[in-house]
């Protein structure tokens, strides 16, 4: 979480955003938001009062009793709306997302992109709502079950992808009749208001979508007050585990995406330019800064021959501000974030790890109060290193080596994350061995950033998520519903046997 600092004059305060409408906050201490290519302050983002807080819920308590009795169709009616308007406003959203978080223009278009697909399957609600049927479980009775929405549900969203994320909350908590109480970060909320706001234009009703800003004490709230059924975060281990906990204390759903340690396996027989140019562009895109960066290469066997040529392709990536046409490498989020990430590679460097490219330090042209991290590599990495250890989340390509595919395998499962990881192989037989024996949730096949569409799931496993029904997909809808079974006796003559104290059997006559 940002520090929250006392209220200075000159930078625009964002408000709230209940009830469709913007409210202005009362707020005393406000966190900046950054440009991370400039250092310029662009605006504060508050912590929302106590009241405040309550006003939202409560905004979300009062639309939940009408918008859960909309149809379906007309929900659905509602988000095809949605869909269109968001497909209008892309660049604007994108534009958003380059100035706060600083990311390159296309790769936030992708980020607008990514969350406008779950927007599209939430439109689908009709078929994945369905229950089940059966007729004639015992004589005259039937059986059947449906699936009702929950109460208010919330998101807590990371910096890294300020559409996508909350794209994956709110279309499918909102669509399956939910209302939705969204806390963007603090560092990059614009994008989220303007969600909120076209959301509204598409026919939203009031409190459908509320919008709170806040740190600690607004995760606090989200965690513990009553009528918030559910919780859905993506973020930094620390905040996830605090959530999960805190979350599920008070007896709430919470789905909780943590850290990653995402391995690329490279194969012999692979084909070498793809894999490499794969490994520098899944590694080094959007700055490292994503849970699915494939931030490890594990080279297998004579691959090995190949480690030296990441440097060449790491150097022409060019490094700057995301607004500017053939960037390739924008900013880091803070300069904290810098900090980190050089010290992360400072210490790695002094356990044994030899550096084949080194960004620290880097330096842009006209921007000297930018976030900036060149492209760095890690070569004769060890599992005990501080750069394996620890998810770098910067432009960091940290590389290992196998004698054989089976110790790749062992490597990777030893890993507590199990997020994504991708084979580079032109064998059917290794990939199929791969996929079968890996312990991570989302393997890739000669793709290296395999998050699935959202008509499945985002499945990371073991430490990279808490809580056991994932983002998006099918089971997005398993976890804003909850199912109500029936089991109806029309029996048209209807007549009691016996004293009735012994438990019935269906389905003798």
């Amino acid at each position: 979480m940002m520090r929250a600092t006392r209220f200075m004059r000159g930078a625009p305060v964002l408000k709230n955003f209940i009830n469709n409408k913007l409210v202005e906050s009362k707020a005393t201490t406000f966190f900046d938001v950054i440009n991370p290519a400039t250092g310029e302050v662009l605006c504060r983002s508050p912590q929302s009062t106590p009241s405040e807080l309550q006003e939202a819920l409560a905004s979300s308590q009062a639309a939940f009793k009408s918008w859960s009795e909309v149809s379906v169709s007309n929900r659905v009616r509602v988000m095809l709306k949605y869909q269109a308007i968001v497909r209008d406003n892309w660049d604007e959203l994108a534009r958003i997302i380059v100035k706060e978080e600083g990311k390159t223009f296309v790769d936030a278009k992708g980020d607008v992109f990514r969350g406008l697909e779950v927007i599209e399957h939430a439109c689908s609600a009709g078929t994945l709502m369905q229950g089940e049927t059966l007729e004639n479980v015992s004589s005259h009775m039937d059986l059947y079950s449906y699936r009702q929405p929950l109460g208010v549900t919330a998101g807590v969203c990371p910096f890294n992808f300020p559409a996508m994320i909350p794209l994956w909350m709110w279309p499918m908590a909102t669509v399956t009749g939910n209302t939705h109480l969204c806390k963007p970060s603090e560092k990059v909320p614009g994008c989220v208001m303007e969600l909120a706001n076209l959301a509204s234009k598409a026919g939203f009703p009031d409190g459908v979508i509320n919008v709170i800003h806040g740190g600690i004490d607004t995760v606090d709230f989200l965690c513990t007050a009553p009528p918030i059924r559910t919780i859905s975060f993506v973020g930094g281990n620390q905040a996830g585990e605090y959530i999960h906990a805190k979350g599920s204390a008070n007896g709430k759903r919470v789905q909780s995406n943590l850290g990653a340690k995402n391995h690329g396996v490279v194969m012999p027989d692979g084909d070498k330019d793809f894999a490499l140019t794969s490994l520098i562009g899944s590694s080094m895109g959007a700055s490292g800064q994503r849970c699915m960066a494939l931030s490890t290469a594990v080279f297998v066997g004579e691959a090995r021959k190949w480690i030296p040529e990441l440097a060449g392709r790491a150097q022409k990536l060019k490094v700057g501000p995301g607004d500017k046409d053939g960037i390739d490498v924008g900013p880091m989020i803070t300069k904290d974030s810098v900090a980190r990430v050089t010290d992360i590679v400072t210490k790695s460097i002094a356990e044994g790890a030899q550096c084949l490219l080194d960004g620290r330090g880097f330096k842009v042209d006209g921007y000297p109060n930018g976030n900036w991290f060149g492209p760095t590599i890690l070569t004769g990495v060890k599992e005990n290193m501080t750069c394996y250890q620890l998810e770098n989340f910067g432009p960091v390509l940290v590389v290992l080596e196998a004698d054989s595919l089976d110790d790749a395998i062992a490597l990777i499962n030893r890993n507590p994350y199990g997020n994504g990881t991708a084979i580079f192989t032109a064998s059917g037989a290794a990939a199929r061995k791969f996929q079968h024996e890996i312990d991570v949730g989302q393997v890739g096949i000669n793709v290296p950033i395999p998050v699935p569409l959202p008509f499945f799931s985002f499945t990371g496993s073991r430490g990279s998520i808490r809580g056991d029904i994932h983002f998006y997909g099918k089971q997005a809808i398993s976890f804003y519903t909850q199912t109500k079974t029936i089991t109806s006796n029309w029996n048209p003559q209807l007549k009691s046997e016996g004293s009735g104290v012994n438990m019935p059997i269906l389905g003798k006559k």
